[in-house]
């Protein structure tokens, strides 16, 4: 009943910071303790960031470090701390509110969340049905404490390896890229970031506004000519 008591805590905490309400509800009866929240609401028009839109040139920002899936099956296996796994936790906790009001603030052409398909099969939505490549910067792509440790010893979800199987025919990889690098970029993120799609002139005003909000970024890549392909390098 605790448990049960403080996620409506925490989620009701979450829905008003991110200037929601709940409305309603219904129940499920199971073996194990579910929870999750289905938004509605209405969008501007000026201000919609659709995935498949980037254009060659543009940089690529990812607003969250990468590998929550990782860390969950390794602390669902025993194999690290509750100490450990609060990098995890603090990364999904984070909204992504202040991310969106700095793209759409500084004229971002394109955006998506990383989540379940992972960073791969996102950056793919990204260029599905363009004219476009994306390259991502395997060094350059932000890791949560550990992952690559973890990864190293062959802990990674299911669906990092359905993921990248998934992929791995619409993807380039560079021949230093391991494959526990891949099942990494693969993996399915609960809570993740923003990836978004930059023109490179709006990189100052979007890095005011990122510093003026406290907020984390990385440039993980750019945008260029081609066919709907992501090459990783």
């Amino acid at each position: 009943a605790s448990a049960i008591k403080n996620l409506l805590k925490g989620a009701i905490a979450k829905l008003r910071e991110a200037g929601a309400s709940l409305i309603g509800g219904h129940s499920i009866e199971d073996n194990e303790l579910k929870f999750g929240l289905s938004v509605i609401g209405r969008v501007d028009r000026n201000k919609i960031l659709r995935a498949n839109a980037a254009a060659a040139g543009d940089i690529l920002v990812l607003t969250k470090p990468i590998g929550t899936g990782v860390l969950s099956s390794a602390f669902k296996k025993g194999v690290i701390r509750d100490s450990a796994f609060k990098t995890a936790v603090a990364s999904m906790l984070m909204l992504n509110r202040a991310a969106s009001v700095a793209a759409v603030s500084a004229g971002a052409r394109a955006a998506t969340d990383v989540t379940g398909f992972g960073l791969l099969g996102h950056a793919l939505n990204m260029v599905k049905g363009r004219k476009v490549n994306l390259v991502i910067f395997n060094e350059q792509v932000p890791l949560l404490n550990k992952v690559n440790s973890l990864a190293a010893s062959g802990i990674a979800p299911k669906g990092a390896h359905s993921n990248l199987k998934f992929v791995s025919n619409k993807m380039t990889f560079s021949k230093n890229i391991a494959q526990e690098q891949k099942l990494i970029l693969s993996d399915p993120q609960t809570s993740g970031g923003l990836l978004i799609a930059l023109p490179k002139k709006s990189r100052k005003k979007f890095e005011g506004i990122a510093k003026r909000n406290k907020m984390p970024y990385w440039v993980i890549g750019e945008a260029v000519k081609g066919k709907g392909k992501v090459t990783i390098k």
